[in-house]
């Protein structure tokens, strides 16, 4: 094994056996030459394999880290966010933003059909995977569906969960598009400015009354949508 696939082996190693964790990061690369006692092309040809492969990222002036795992979620289902986290190992944490209760506004028009004088709970939060922030979720809920959600505080559960154990769903639709990240989903991501989301749009209908409707901003390098489908059955 020469010296290369060596430092690639271990540092390799030490990543899939979960002794370096997402987010992790690797000794800069002067202190891999020393330790191998190797020149500084070698360590940069591994760590240039291991990015190449996905296990590492670079950031300027910072080093290299160990990549957090890329979500794949179904477009044709109704994903609880922990579980989505808690899918790739991670430790899942939620932390309540705002919530009020208003009545609509023209704005909610194209999100939510109700009429101008329904309540809604109004609540914004985020998820976090491994301490990383993994979405940001703005939700409303119609009140007149869901009458519980008013004296809910969401303090310690996320809105999404409790309303898939409270309420039975029956249609639901789904919207996806990208977006460069605004100054204020930048500050709640943690990214730059401007830089690429995935956003979900999600309404759910119980019985055709609508119940909610949620934006679920993603960074747009971290996750992805999978559907599976069958050819139709010819006419």
């Amino acid at each position: 094994m020469s010296l290369h696939q060596r430092i690639l082996s271990e540092v390799e190693g030490h990543i899939l056996s979960g002794d370096w964790p997402p987010g992790y990061r690797i000794p800069f690369e002067h202190e891999l030459t020393e330790q191998y006692g190797c020149s500084r092309m070698t360590v940069n040809k591994a760590l240039s394999e291991l990015v190449k492969r996905g296990l590492i990222e670079r950031r300027r002036k910072s080093g290299s880290y160990v990549s957090f795992p890329q979500v794949q979620s179904a477009v044709m289902e109704i994903h609880d966010v922990k579980r989505e986290v808690q899918s790739l190992g991670l430790d899942y944490a939620y932390r309540l933003g705002e919530r009020a209760v208003r009545k609509m506004r023209a704005d909610d028009e194209g999100r939510i059909d109700l009429p101008v004088s329904s309540r809604l709970l109004d609540v914004t939060c985020r998820h976090f995977a491994g301490g990383r922030v993994f979405c940001l979720e703005e939700r409303v809920i119609n009140l007149s569906a869901v009458p519980e959600a008013e004296t809910e505080t969401f303090e310690t559960a996320a809105p999404g969960s409790w309303l898939l154990g409270k309420v039975p769903w029956s249609t639901a639709e789904h919207r996806i598009r990208a977006v460069a990240a605004s100054r204020p989903t930048a500050q709640a991501l943690e990214i730059a400015v401007g830089a690429a989301c995935l956003v979900i749009e999600r309404r759910t209908w119980s019985g055709g009354v609508p119940v909610t409707s949620v934006l679920l901003t993603y960074p747009g390098d971290r996750h992805e949508l999978v559907a599976e489908f069958a050819p139709s059955a010819p006419a």
